[in-house]
């Protein structure tokens, strides 16, 4: 929603994990949220802490809105949970060219499965949102291509 906490976590997240892969500079990742609540603000600092652990640094991204033209430069766009799935659909100009999807749905774990929002919650739903996403953007890598598996 801010893109404070989930989804540049989720960005963070898939960047190091292209990071292994050949091909893995191909690609464009950014993340963005749907409202605008937290504009050029930094990440969370818990979701901060929590990514580094993981080996991931977020410190340096901003949030920022989704805006039209993101349905036009990005192939695939990503939503956290069903919420932002549907409001994501219907900012979506008609000319659309990204496919939406919820970003669980590459984690094998069954349609329809939410990162559930950490920013109320205690660190133990910290640690949980960067489990799910550390395990759905692994699980993203082999859909990227056929020299997408890591390396080494």
């Amino acid at each position: 929603m801010g893109n404070i906490c989930r989804s540049p976590t989720a960005e963070g997240f898939l960047r190091q994990q292209l990071l292994g892969i050949p091909e893995g500079g191909e690609y464009t990742v950014d993340s963005a949220g749907t409202h605008r609540y937290h504009l050029g603000c930094s990440p969370d600092p818990r979701a901060v802490e929590e990514a580094a652990r993981f080996g991931v640094d977020i410190s340096t991204l901003r949030a920022r809105q989704v805006a039209p033209e993101d349905f036009q430069r990005f192939d695939l766009i990503l939503a956290m949970d069903e919420l932002n799935l549907s409001t994501l659909s219907r900012m979506a100009p008609a000319s659309a060219g990204a496919r939406l999807a919820l970003l669980m749905d590459f984690a094998g774990m069954g349609a329809g499965q939410e990162v559930p929002d950490p920013y109320y919650g205690s660190r133990s739903d910290f640690v949980l949102m960067c489990e799910l996403l550390d395990r759905a953007t692994r699980a993203m890598l082999p859909l990227l291509g056929p020299e997408s598996e890591p390396r080494d």
